[in-house]
């Protein structure tokens, strides 16, 4: 842990000081912001691959008889089906049905599951995690001093990974999407790879041993030059994940926003397979969400004055739409705010995302985004922006 007023390290700080990155203060965490040219970061992710330094993210253990249940009432997603050895992405919400983060669940074992959250959020999602569990057989740990957590993410990371597992029950290749499993790296350093990633593309992340950190990121810059790597910071990855439509939190979901007007329905599971309800913290608050969404879409116009849900922008303009800045109609009336805006290297043209009235959700409705006073031109989108080639 740091002092009051520092920064916490990684276990790659000496890397990245190593590779000239430019640093920055990130939930508490000194973290690259970029090494070079965040453009060509970007873009080594789209076209070839990239490596990040994600071990500022929280790693909770959670294990105990009554594992699943405690999960499942602290979670709005369900996990009493899913295999050992799959990923689930969830929400923790709170009794207002509000986003307090949202995070991917690993079940790792029959009674062991390992939860990633949000940085920012570290204290609150273990504090919320113990409480929610606190009638239930289950240990929750705070492990993420333990480990370091890499990302590499593009469409060459299979043949990446190929080259540096020299042993695994699953390889690379094989490894379904949302799943994960142990390894073992070149250097004999054991490791555990899930195929998931932030950045659109296809990819894995490594948590490995704090100590072992920087063995394996060495290895994976040094035989990742024969598939065109590049060592990408914070600023690449917040445009690859804006372009992907991946909301972030503090900007996309916060405590006061629902997930439904996220549009991230599909995360949060009411009903059992049963029909009977999933009673879990904010049931009654989601279902009411829910509900208001589904009248939204059938009467947009009647949607109440402040009703917003989360869009996609795309423009043509030369400046970039950016957090905060008013969204109007046409003729001047305000409808909304962008949540995250930047220039797309992929496509080449503004992009954002915003929370908007549903009566101007629809896509193709032109909006003007208020650009330090002068309005620039948008259209609504749908999520995601960009979609990889094998997807589309």
């Amino acid at each position: 842990m740091t002092s009051p007023g520092s920064s916490a390290l990684s276990p790659l700080d000496a890397q990245h000081r190593a590779l000239d990155a430019t640093l920055t203060e990130f939930a508490g965490w000194s973290m690259p912001l970029r090494y070079g040219s965040q453009i060509a970061e970007h873009e080594a992710v789209r076209r070839n691959v990239g490596l990040f330094d994600v071990s500022h993210m929280a790693q909770i253990r959670l294990t105990g008889t009554q594992v699943v249940a405690g999960l499942e009432w602290s979670l709005t997603g369900l996990f009493a089906d899913m295999p050992v050895g799959r990923a689930k992405y969830s929400l923790l919400c709170n009794a207002r049905g509000g986003v307090v983060d949202d995070l991917i669940v690993y079940r790792t074992g029959v009674t062991d599951f390992l939860v990633i959250a949000n940085a920012g959020n570290r204290a609150v999602v273990v504090t919320e995690l113990l409480e929610r569990c606190e009638s239930f057989d289950v240990q929750v740990e705070d492990v993420s001093d333990a480990y370091a957590l890499l990302a590499v993410q593009g469409p060459r990371a299979q043949e990446l990974l190929e080259d540096v597992v020299t042993d695994s029950s699953v390889r690379p290749r094989e490894a379904r999407y949302f799943s994960c499993h142990d390894v073992t790296m070149e250097g004999q350093v054991g490791a555990w790879v899930a195929r998931t990633g932030y950045t659109g593309e296809d990819g894995f992340e490594i948590l490995v041993a704090a100590e072992h950190a920087p063995h394996v990121w060495d290895v994976l810059l040094a035989r990742g030059g024969a598939y065109g790597i590049l060592p990408c910071g914070l600023a690449a990855r917040d445009s690859l994940r804006l372009e992907a439509g991946m909301p972030l939190h503090g900007a996309e979901l916060t405590p006061e926003r629902d997930p439904f007007s996220a549009g991230l329905h599909w995360a949060v599971k009411l009903t059992r397979a049963t029909g009977d309800p999933h009673e879990c913290v904010g049931a009654e608050a989601l279902t009411e969400a829910s509900v208001a969404l589904e009248s939204w879409r059938e009467q947009p116009q009647n949607a109440p004055v402040d009703a917003r849900i989360l869009v996609g922008l795309l423009g043509n303009g030369r400046r970039a739409a950016r957090t905060g800045y008013d969204v109007r109609t046409l003729d001047g009336v305000a409808v909304g705010h962008i949540t995250s805006g930047v220039p797309s290297p992929t496509l080449g043209q503004q992009i954002a995302m915003a929370y908007v009235h549903p009566a101007v959700a629809s896509p193709g409705t032109v909006l003007h985004v208020d650009v330090r006073g002068r309005d620039e031109v948008m259209e609504v989108h749908p999520l995601p922006l960009y979609t990889r080639p094998d997807r589309t």
